[in-house]
């Protein structure tokens, strides 16, 4: 039981220590000297857990994956419609990034053309934003003009453009700045934009982090 408890607290760590290097430094520029050196094991240790950099990010990326999914689940719950729902996710995946090194290196590896992967938390996110649209159109909460598809690319290449720039300048949008995008955009999506905006502009994503 003891040595089954440390080798979780290993793998842990070093996926933990994985999350920050990739984010940090992208996946081609990752070394596991790096990341094992920063979770405090050995080299050795890492292959026992882990057999190359790909399966180590494939694992970083899946369990970012489900934190998001997680995190999507607890904004469904919450909310008294579709869109409400995905503003509550949008906003709640880029709050809880800027404190969970894991979502974060899930939305650059998600991206990272040096990959040769699924892109699993990206994929999960396209697939989550089409279908909360499609149930906002259903339910007559999208605006007449707006498509399903243009609603889907345009919040997805926003959401992951908010986390690109973000890794760039190594500072995350705040919920009054994330409010304000929010603020433009649903005049443009809903067809009763005050509903919505009205839960944006008071800010209760703010609950929905994941820590």
């Amino acid at each position: 039981m003891v040595k089954q408890d440390r080798a979780v607290r290993t793998r842990q760590a070093l996926i933990r220590a994985a999350a920050e290097v990739f984010a940090a430094d992208g996946y081609a520029m990752a070394s596991l000297s790096v990341i094992s050196q920063r979770a405090g094991v050995s080299s050795g240790a890492l292959h026992f857990h882990f057999t190359s950099k790909d399966d180590l990010a494939k694992e970083v990326e899946s369990k970012a994956t489900g934190s998001g999914q997680q995190l999507a689940e607890g904004c469904q719950n919450a909310a008294g419609s579709a869109l409400q729902a995905l503003v509550r996710t949008a906003f709640g995946l880029l709050l809880a990034a800027a404190d969970d090194p894991v979502l974060r290196a899930g939305f650059k590896l998600s991206g990272d053309p040096s990959r040769k992967s699924d892109a699993e938390m990206l994929n999960w996110w396209r697939g989550l934003v089409q279908e909360l649209v499609l149930q906002a159109q259903d339910s007559g909460e999208l605006a007449q003009d707006v498509s399903p598809g243009d609603a889907t690319t345009a919040i997805v290449a926003a959401t992951v453009g908010f986390a690109v720039i973000a890794m760039a300048e190594a500072e995350w949008p705040s919920a009054e700045r994330l409010a304000r995008f929010w603020s433009l955009v649903l005049p443009w999506l809903a067809a009763a934009p005050e509903r919505v905006l009205d839960l944006v502009m008071r800010g209760d994503q703010r609950h929905d982090r994941i820590h």
